[in-house]
């Protein structure tokens, strides 16, 4: 099995571990299982090539901090977030410090999949890189009460903290975070967000 195709697996919780597990070898991935961020980082510095699918609440070390902290030791490998519902607040501040994409539980198989080979090509040597034009262009095409919409999902708040912020209602909130999702094109929350960080959008 090629390096690319090892996919380390970071969560507490040991059913989520082995489900997770079994999804990817029977999707033709390595898959190797960790359960803490702690025990993943012993030897991560040796690592090379392949994924990190990784929970973002664990005891001990989150998932945000062990992402500060394998940066520290240049550790590159890309990083996909398993979240709660709750925790996407988090999750913003993760693809801030660099994770490649986050999924919100309950999450389909396939949607993991998918975004662990994206992940995976984006990493390798080479691979294309969408530079910030196109998102600006998609951006600009908002209006000023979407924008502001935006920046609030941008800085992890929810659709209520939003709406009272704008003196709105959280049901418009959330007809503009869907105006904002049609223009822009962005098939769930964290393209929408690597879309705005991408084009500077903070």
């Amino acid at each position: 099995m090629a390096s690319e195709a090892l996919v380390h697996v970071i969560d507490d919780d040991d059913a989520m571990r082995d489900s997770l597990s079994f999804l990817l070898e029977s999707a033709g991935f390595e898959a190797r299982a960790y359960d803490s961020a702690t025990a993943f980082i012993e030897g991560a510095a040796r690592l090379s090539g392949g994924c990190i699918v990784t929970d973002v609440r664990m005891p001990g070390m989150n998932g945000l901090e062990m992402t500060r902290h394998l940066k520290a030791l240049h550790v590159d490998l890309p990083i996909i977030m398993i979240t709660g519902h709750g925790d996407v607040p988090l999750a913003v501040e993760a693809m801030k410090a660099g994770v490649a994409d986050f999924l919100e539980k309950p999450f389909d198989d396939d949607a993991l999949l998918r975004a662990i080979r994206m992940a995976i090509d984006q990493a390798k040597p080479g691979a294309a890189r969408v530079g910030a034009e196109p998102f600006q262009t998609l951006l600009a095409s908002l209006s000023p009460r979407e924008t502001e919409v935006l920046r609030g999902v941008v800085e992890g708040k929810a659709n209520k903290v939003i709406a009272f912020e704008l003196g709105i209602s959280p049901r418009t909130v959330e007809v503009y975070r869907a105006n904002v999702m049609t223009k822009t094109g962005a098939s769930g929350l964290s393209e929408l967000i690597r879309m705005a960080l991408t084009a500077g959008f903070d």
